[in-house]
C-alpha cells in the first residue's frame, strides 16, 4: 500500500480528529519526560512542597488545552471551537479522569491498598496533583487506544461480525491490563505512592485498575470516529459520564463481592454494603443516636 492509505489505517478520517489525535500523542513526550525522565530519575520530588506538586501537575496539563488554541491545525481554521475535536476530546477525558480521581481513588485505597504520602492540597483525600496528570495520562492512552482500535478494525473488515467483536473484546482486555500495568511499574521508583503488598498489585491490582479502560476505551473511540455523526458537547459529556457511572458499577461490585486484594487496615475494610464514602464514622453514629 502507499503511505497515505497505510496511514489512513491508524490516524482519523476526520481531519479534525486526525489532527487532535497527533497533537496529543506529539504532546505526550514532554509531560512524560519532565516527570518520568527529569523529575522521578533525579528525585527532585524531594524537595517539592505543596506548590512544587501543583505547579507540576499545571505544567503537564495545561498545555494540552493552551496550545490548541494558539496553533491551530489547517482542519480546526474554519471550526468553531467546539466543534474541534480536541475539545471534544478534552472535555470527555477532563469529566472521566475527574471522577476517577473523586471516587475511584477510594478503591486503590480500600481494594488495593494503595496510599499517597507525598505532600499536597486535597479535594476527598485524593491529591489536586493527580487530577491533573491523570488528565495527561489519560489523553495519551486513549490515542493509543484509538489508533490500535481503528487498524485492527480495518485489518478484520471482511471476517464475520462475530469474530470482529471477539477479536476486539480481546484486544481492549489485553491493552488495559498492559497499560494499567505499565503505569503502576513506572511509577515504581516514586515513593510517595505506596502499596502494602507491591506484587499483588502489579498481578491482581491492574486487573482492578484495567476496568477503567475496558469501558472507556470502546466508549471514547466513537467521538466524531465517522465525518457525517459529529458529536456536540452535551452529548460528549453525557457520554464520559455513562462511561464513568458503568465503570464505578463495576469497581463496587468487586469490592463487595470479591474484597480487597491485601490486607488493609481495620478502618479501610470493605465489609459494608454500599460505596464506602457514604457510611458515616460509627463516632457521628452513636452521637446522632443519644
Amino acid at each position: 500500500m502507499g503511505s497515505g492509505n497505510s496511514e489512513s489505517l491508524w490516524f482519523a478520517s476526520n481531519p479534525s480528529k486526525r489532527w487532535g489525535e497527533a497533537f496529543f500523542l506529539l504532546y505526550t513526550p514532554f509531560w512524560l519526560t519532565l516527570c518520568l525522565g527529569i523529575i522521578v530519575p533525579y528525585k527532585l520530588y524531594e524537595r517539592f512542597t505543596e506548590l512544587e506538586y501543583l505547579v507540576l501537575g499545571l505544567v503537564s496539563a495545561v498545555p494540552a488545552f493552551l496550545i490548541p488554541l494558539l496553533i491551530v491545525g489547517k482542519a480546526d481554521s474554519g471550526k468553531c471551537w467546539k466543534d474541534r475535536y480536541w475539545v471534544k476530546a478534552n472535555l470527555w477525558i477532563i469529566i472521566f479522569s475527574y471522577v476517577g480521581n473523586y471516587f475511584w481513588t477510594h478503591y486503590f485505597f480500600t481494594v488495593l491498598g494503595a496510599s499517597y504520602t507525598f505532600p499536597s492540597w486535597k479535594m476527598n483525600n485524593v491529591p489536586h496533583t493527580t487530577f491533573l496528570l491523570t488528565h495527561s495520562c489519560f489523553l495519551f492512552y486513549h490515542m493509543a487506544s484509538n489508533m490500535t482500535l481503528r487498524r485492527l478494525r480495518h485489518f478484520l473488515a471482511d471476517l464475520p461480525p462475530s469474530i470482529q467483536l471477539a477479536s476486539e473484546a480481546a484486544w481492549i482486555l489485553a491493552l488495559s491490563y498492559f497499560i494499567a500495568y505499565l503505569e503502576t511499574l513506572a511509577i515504581a521508583n516514586f515513593p510517595y505512592y505506596t502499596f502494602v503488598d507491591r506484587e499483588s498489585m502489579y498481578k491482581v491490582g491492574s486487573l482492578f485498575y484495567a476496568i477503567y479502560f475496558l469501558v472507556s476505551f470502546p466508549m471514547f473511540a466513537r467521538v466524531d470516529e465517522k465525518d457525517d455523526q459529529p458529536w456536540d458537547l452535551p452529548r460528549v459529556a453525557i457520554d464520559a459520564l455513562g462511561a464513568a457511572m458503568l465503570v464505578t458499577i463495576i469497581l463496587d461490585l468487586w469490592r463487595i463481592f470479591l474484597g480487597p486484594i491485601v490486607p488493609v487496615s481495620e478502618s479501610m475494610q470493605c465489609s459494608q454494603k454500599g460505596l464506602a464514602w457514604f457510611h458515616m464514622p460509627e463516632s457521628i453514629m452513636q452521637n446522632q443516636s443519644v
